[in-house]
């Protein structure tokens, strides 16, 4: 989540016949690792390494009553790209902290839950080459979501209960996202994707026009077996020609339209 300022996710299912074809229980829980690496680490459309590939890992857990929790991390780069000229700040690192429930109803999945991300040791509050960047704070935020599922699309919503991504005075910021999956056969998986962030209290004069912007994503996945999945994504933003959207060390634009690949390795 970088900015001007730089600031800026299987069910298992198990069928055998036991003596009188009797199905086994459900396992009582699940859980599963997974690491990769990314060519750039792109979230909600914007760039969080300059380019730059990124090594990511994590974990799930799940129980059959729908419950869930897991984490995930990320190198990063957006948070010491913030200033050229405050060299005290820090933080390379993002863990996702995750939980929540999963139900279905009348042929909706659902799911709520709680998702933290931390930058561990960060201090972007610590950025002083602008007045205006007082109103910089712990880059950490945490959000609530719900989503519903039917079929192959997905709809999203999240909400900040915290300041986002270190803007002061943004608590409440949105984000609403629609996403499908569409199963093209031969272990290949077609996503397209669409979101919208609307960031609160950035229309300053130092955010002129406000940080709020539109992204989208299509990213074709081929199963290659043995748990590992290659992927290949565009990714684009309508906030490439927003001038809040360029890192402070380099103008390097974080909004620009990119094509990410990836390989991930689950077990």
């Amino acid at each position: 989540m970088k900015l001007k300022s730089k600031i800026v996710l299987s069910a298992m299912a198990v069928t055998s016949a036991v003596f009188a074809q009797t199905a086994p229980a459900a396992p009582e829980t699940t859980i599963a690792y997974n690491i990769g690496v990314v060519s750039e680490y792109r979230y909600r459309g914007l760039d969080q390494t300059k380019g730059l590939p990124a090594i990511q890992g994590g974990f799930d857990y799940s129980n059959a009553n729908g419950a869930y929790l897991g984490l995930w991390a990320s190198q990063i780069r957006w948070i010491k790209d913030a200033s050229t000229t405050n060299t005290s700040v820090s933080g390379n690192t993002e863990a996702d902290i995750y939980g929540g429930y999963k139900f279905e109803k009348s042929g909706v999945t659902y799911d709520i839950g709680l998702l933290t991300y931390v930058y561990a040791g960060n201090t972007l509050k610590n950025i002083g080459n602008n007045s205006s960047d007082t109103d910089l704070v712990n880059a950490n935020t945490t959000e609530l979501y719900g989503a519903a599922t039917l079929g192959a699309y997905t709809l999203k919503y999240s909400n900040a209960t915290t300041d986002l991504f270190g803007y002061k005075n943004s608590k409440g910021s949105t984000y609403l996202d629609l996403t499908a999956n569409f199963d093209l056969g031969s272990g290949l998986t077609l996503t397209p994707h669409i979101g919208r962030q609307a960031v609160k209290g950035t229309t300053s004069s130092y955010y002129p026009g406000g940080l709020s912007y539109s992204d989208y994503s299509l990213t074709l996945a081929k199963d290659m077996g043995n748990g590992i999945t290659a992927t290949i994504s565009s990714v684009s933003t309508n906030a490439k020609k927003n001038g809040n959207f360029l890192s402070n060390s380099t103008l390097y634009n974080v909004a620009k339209e990119t094509v990410v690949v990836g390989v991930k390795y689950t077990f």
